[in-house]
């Protein structure tokens, strides 16, 4: 990429009391290969200012700021995308650690296809010690394949957005969602309604999945934020296998904070929806006492996935 063509990156990094994967986090970020400047803008939410011990490169810059917006992880984002200056936006959570040529090649990506407001790369997910890949299955995913399917490697983490089209067109990340589960996703929705969004298909992300994950146990905010989604996006309801999976994962959350008869109910339309959906028949074990739920959230993050 000629250096005239590089425009300038802001990434936004929310945080809340990881220090130490944060100075990782950062560190990979100031030290990619892209040409142009880069400037990390790390956004402390409900927790003291950072202190962190890292060298900033030449074409590098820091800055740390308070959440001044609603907290919690929508509101940090958002506070991050309004303090920016780049005409590129990007995000990397503080337990993340982007390889060095991510921006490189999603720029490049980005900027071949002037149709696209945002990219996406693959990612390993990382849970512990065993490294799974996941990759976009196509190079262009579209409004439809996020309703069918959730498309784990298409979040926050992986994109690269031009901020211009993130403020005026797709919009702010949604602040009411509750407890900002699942804003990534509604947030993408809302890209693919306003263009398709270029694939990198390849890893360019160490994803953690882990113990100390922010939404781990968070089982009535699941609920909650799910039915939140259902009714702000009805257009999931015209994909029956995407409609299946977010009442799969109801009926689950369901099983897992106690409501063993919502659960069941759930459950119910999941498979009236889409009898294929393992999450109904894991959720109606679950409800009968037959598996634990963390034992269920073990096996799939081996596997390289969540629930």
């Amino acid at each position: 990429m000629p250096e005239t063509a590089a425009p300038l990156v802001s990434v936004v990094v929310p945080t809340r009391d990881r220090v130490e994967l944060l100075q990782i986090a950062v560190a990979r970020v100031l030290e990619q290969t892209y040409r142009g400047e880069i400037e990390c803008i790390v956004v402390h939410d409900q927790c003291e200012a950072p202190d962190l011990d890292v060298e900033v490169p030449p074409g590098r810059s820091l800055r740390v700021l308070p959440n001044g917006r609603s907290p919690g992880l929508a509101g940090a984002r958002n506070t991050g995308v309004l303090a920016s200056r780049g005409e590129l936006i990007a995000f990397c959570d503080d337990d993340d650690e982007w390889l060095p040529q991510k921006l490189e090649l999603e720029a490049a990506a980005l900027l071949a296809d002037p149709a696209a407001a945002a990219v996406v790369c693959g990612v390993f997910v990382c849970y512990r010690g065993r490294e799974t890949p996941r990759v976009p299955g196509r190079p262009v995913l579209t409004l439809r394949d996020l309703l069918q399917t959730r498309q784990i490697m298409a979040n926050p983490c992986t994109v690269l957005v031009w901020r211009d089209r993130f403020i005026h067109e797709i919009g702010l990340v949604d602040e009411q969602i509750p407890g900002s589960y699942s804003e990534d996703y509604e947030w993408l929705l809302r890209v693919a309604a306003v263009a398709p969004i270029v694939a990198v298909q390849q890893p360019l992300i160490l994803q953690r999945f882990h113990s100390t994950s922010f939404f781990q146990g968070r089982w009535e905010v699941m609920i909650e934020a799910l039915k939140y989604l259902l009714e702000k996006h009805p257009e999931i309801a015209t994909e029956p296998r995407g409609l299946a999976r977010i009442y799969g994962r109801l009926a689950f959350a369901s099983a897992a904070a106690g409501q063993h008869r919502k659960s069941r109910a759930w459950a119910r339309r999941c498979l009236a929806a889409n009898w294929r959906e393992p999450r109904a028949y894991i959720a109606l074990l679950v409800s009968f006492g037959l598996l634990r739920p963390s034992a269920i959230l073990h096996v799939a993050h081996l596997k390289g996935r969540g629930i």
